[in-house]
């Protein structure tokens, strides 16, 4: 299979955190790109997938929520009026 050159622009920090995970994952970004151009090609379409991902910093901070939640710690009980949350309030003072 013979090889040809494609130039594009990317954004530099683009380009830096693609090849860093690359090198993480040990294969070349041009291994990358070529993956995806063949994909692009068999499937005829392209998907951009902008999903947020976690990090784990604040997924031990929602699996610590959970565990109070569960347990009952660090949480208020539910008031029915304004005074009740001021007793509440006063209570724990």
């Amino acid at each position: 299979m013979s090889k040809s050159v494609i130039n594009f622009k990317v954004d530099s920090e683009i380009k830096r955190q693609a090849q860093e995970l690359a090198q993480e994952l040990g294969v070349p970004l041009s291994t990358v790109v070529n993956a995806q151009l063949k994909q692009f090609l068999r499937s005829r379409s392209f998907s951009v997938d902008d999903s947020p991902v976690m990090s784990d910093e604040l997924e031990d901070i929602l699996h610590q929520i959970e565990r109070d939640r569960k347990t009952g710690r660090n949480f208020s009980p539910t008031f029915t009026s304004v005074d009740d949350i001021f007793q509440h309030i006063n209570k724990s003072s």
